[in-house]
């Protein structure tokens, strides 16, 4: 029996050429990386900001954590979440025909290659530059940040979908089909009941992204607490700023405990 096994690992492919070159490439590209980084240091206006930062979370403006005007902490949370709630809702919704278009066992070759560019062109275009291009549509506001994570979100849940499309389990297809079952009954007992946990779960994910994004946007002026935060940096109010990070820590943190819950649900069904 050792024999056999020795046997077998003395006949085991030898790469160990191929790991050294792939080794020699890691290095390689590693030390030219850092070849084209120059860290000159930390500058003093850097320092100042780093000092002010950590100043306005030692002391928090409470009044604006605990304010329900327009410009409290309150009030630009439930913006941001607004913004990540109709982004992704819409972008979900979107990708569905998106990613059944994308799908080659569904409609063929031809139709998904150009369906699967089109995306790829969403994907390649980051989020901020889809915020400079529709705020010169829609304006500055939360209306651009929708508009941004829906087209974001279409790129990335679609991609999701369509590995979900392309496992589905044909067999059920075609009893339907030998039952007698017409095209909606198909969709609704044969294919939906393989997608929608699988969907869910994407568009839970991307949620959780767009959470995030929604506070990065705000850079641009796409509204949602973000902009708030960019604009009391540049002036150095950091209190403000302290009541602002603290407002977007308890929220990623609840967010992201009732994401892992409903994905723990929809996985395990507990």
């Amino acid at each position: 029996m050792i024999d056999r096994i020795m046997e077998v690992y003395d006949a085991r492919p030898k790469r160990g050429w191929l790991y050294c070159i792939v080794t020699a490439i890691i290095v390689s590209l590693v030390i030219w990386s850092a070849k084209g980084i120059n860290f000159a240091g930390i500058t003093s206006k850097g320092s100042e900001i780093a000092a002010g930062m950590l100043n306005g979370l030692l002391h928090p403006d409470m009044s604006l954590l605990f304010s329900s005007a327009s410009d409290g902490v309150p009030y630009l949370i439930f913006q941001t979440i607004a913004i990540a709630v109709l982004g992704t809702f819409f972008g979900a919704i979107l990708a569905i025909p998106v990613s059944f278009l994308a799908s080659e066992n569904i409609v063929g070759k031809a139709v998904s290659t150009i369906t699967r560019l089109l995306i790829l062109l969403i994907r390649t275009i980051p989020s901020l530059v889809w915020a400079l291009v529709w705020i010169r549509v829609t304006g500055p506001g939360p209306v651009c940040g929708v508009v941004t994570q829906s087209i974001c979100s279409i790129g990335m849940i679609s991609k999701m979908y369509i590995t979900a499309i392309e496992d589905l389990d044909t067999r059920i297809l075609e009893s339907l089909d030998a039952s007698g079952c017409n095209t909606f009954e198909k969709i609704w007992c044969g294919i939906l009941p393989q997608l929608y946990a699988s969907f869910i779960s994407s568009a839970i994910y991307r949620f959780d992204i767009n959470m995030k994004d929604a506070t990065t946007l705000g850079i641009v002026s796409a509204g949602g607490i973000g902009a708030s935060l960019t604009q009391c940096i540049n002036s150095r109010r950091w209190s403000m700023v302290g009541s602002f990070l603290y407002g977007l820590i308890v929220l990623v943190m609840i967010i992201e405990w009732i994401s892992t819950k409903i994905r723990r649900k929809l996985a395990t069904g507990q």
